[in-house]
C-alpha cells in the first residue's frame, strides 16, 4: 500500500484574462510536465486538481482490469 503524503503547497498562480494559468517550474520538474502535455482537470467543492492524462488513462486501465477479474 502506498504511503500517505499530505498535499504540498508550491506557490500561487494568477489566472489570466483568457483563463490561463502558469504551472510553477518546480511543479513541472517534479511531476515531469512538459509543453504539450495534456492534463485532466477535476473539481470538487473549492478544490481544483490537475492530473496528467497519461497517468489517468493508466489508472482507468488498471481499474478496468480489476473489475474484469472481479467479474470472473
Amino acid at each position: 500500500m502506498a504511503k500517505f503524503e499530505p498535499p504540498k503547497v508550491y506557490g500561487a498562480v494568477t489566472v489570466g484574462e483568457r483563463g490561463q494559468v502558469v504551472i510553477p517550474a518546480q511543479v513541472r520538474k517534479i511531476f515531469k510536465i512538459k509543453s504539450g502535455d495534456k492534463l485532466i482537470v477535476f473539481g470538487k467543492s473549492d478544490i481544483v486538481s490537475f492530473v496528467p492524462a497519461e497517468q489517468f488513462n493508466q489508472f482507468l486501465n488498471n481499474m478496468a482490469e480489476m473489475v474484469a477479474k472481479f467479474k470472473k
